[in-house]
């Protein structure tokens, strides 16, 4: 096996943002030297990785020129030059979550037919070129952009006629809106050896406006017998993208407990955030593992975790300032985490807090207490 602790190994990320930051606390705790590319030169990696490059994440020549000064390349963001990725990979880089993998989940209407293609459940769909196209279609259903969606945005809920106004032109699925009962979501980690383990099951708690992530409950109050369905899909997905590394499978529990796949993201996820207090195995050491074909960690929790987004404040931006984190951490169990983003604005993911209890029901009030009393506001 090669060495890869306190060597001349080279770990090349793709990303410089919180998730690098948090899978640095692991590099580090096992002296692998990590070079990171960011477009940001105040990107939250910049100042705390071995090596830090400036540059666009997109540009061919950026990402070829860089992954060719690494020993393994992996990303945190899945925004990334795929034709670069191949071009490294063809030449014998190792590049996990592997190109031809990205390539399928950068795209949301290749990815949901990859689903149909693999007798995957999804819910029903159409991928139309234009949004201009949406209009001949029944109401209501869910509007989502093919490319670059993230954090709520790119996606919205089509009622009326006038919701279609302002979309962003160009390809987009239009789903069937799915009465469900749970949002949920199983991190699957997988190593080139083939050996794969699944995080518990977790329940994510929507934001009603921004459509994004406020509260993620580890593990999800759900009976046993859908946790296990939900844990052997997120597997059956893994295994039919072949993929390596880390795989985040947001799935919905529907009416009749049905589990849907929603959609995937090749990386270290804000749904396994809890894991670092949480778990045995963090996420970002289990990717790592799983990049480095190392044996995988034990992904059982040994606490009931509740994990709340540090978001920016409505009527906010600007240089960033957190009110009340250390009424927060009075509270037993109670741990923050701040991403290191100088500028706040209204919705932007600033940081989390975990909270930890043997009673999940305390967890979760807790949480609720937490939300109410750190604020995240500019000068």
């Amino acid at each position: 096996m090669k060495n890869y602790f306190s060597s001349d190994f080279r770990l090349g990320v793709l990303g410089g943002g919180q998730l690098g930051r948090m899978l640095l606390t692991e590099t580090q705790k096992y002296d692998v030297f990590t070079v990171m590319l960011d477009p940001s030169k105040h990107a939250p990696c910049s100042e705390i990785c071995n090596e830090f490059h400036c540059g666009d994440l997109m540009d061919y020549e950026t990402v070829y020129q860089f992954g060719k000064s690494v020993d393994l390349l992996t990303i945190e963001i899945e925004h990334v030059n795929i034709e670069a990725l191949k071009q490294l990979e063809k030449e014998g880089l190792k590049v996990y979550p592997q190109p031809s993998v990205l390539e399928i989940i950068q795209n949301k209407a290749r990815q949901k037919q990859f689903y149909i293609e693999n007798n995957i459940p999804t819910a029903p769909f159409q991928v139309f070129k234009i949004v201009e196209d949406l209009k001949s279609i029944e109401f209501p259903f869910v509007w989502k952009s093919a490319k670059f969606g993230y954090d709520g945005n790119g996606v919205k809920m089509i009622r009326h006629q006038k919701d279609l106004i302002g979309l962003p032109d160009g390809e987009c699925i239009a789903e069937e809106l799915i009465p469900f009962k749970n949002e949920l979501a199983v991190i699957v980690a997988r190593n080139e050896n083939g050996e794969v383990s699944t995080y518990p099951v977790v329940e994510m708690e929507f934001h009603p406006v921004a459509n994004q992530v406020e509260y993620v409950i580890c593990p999800a109050r759900i009976p046993e017998a859908v946790a296990q369905k939900a844990r052997q899909t997120a597997m059956n997905v893994a295994e039919a993208y072949g993929h390596i590394g880390l795989l985040a499978v947001e799935m919905f529990q529907t009416e009749n407990d049905e589990i849907l796949i929603n959609e995937v993201a090749p990386r270290t996820h804000n749904s396994g955030h809890y894991s670092i207090e949480a778990s045995y195995t963090s996420q970002f050491e289990q990717h790592l593992r799983a990049i480095l074909n190392l044996p995988l960690g034990k992904t059982e929790s040994k606490v009931a975790g509740v994990m709340v987004n540090l978001v920016g404040a409505e009527g906010y931006s600007g240089v960033v300032r957190y009110e009340n984190i250390e009424k927060i951490m009075e509270i037993e169990g109670v741990t923050p985490h701040i991403y290191g983003k100088k500028e706040t604005r209204p919705f932007r993911k600033m940081g989390h807090v975990t909270i930890v209890n043997e009673n999940m029901e305390e967890a979760r009030r807790i949480a609720e207490l937490v939300k109410k009393t750190i604020v995240v506001k500019s000068n």
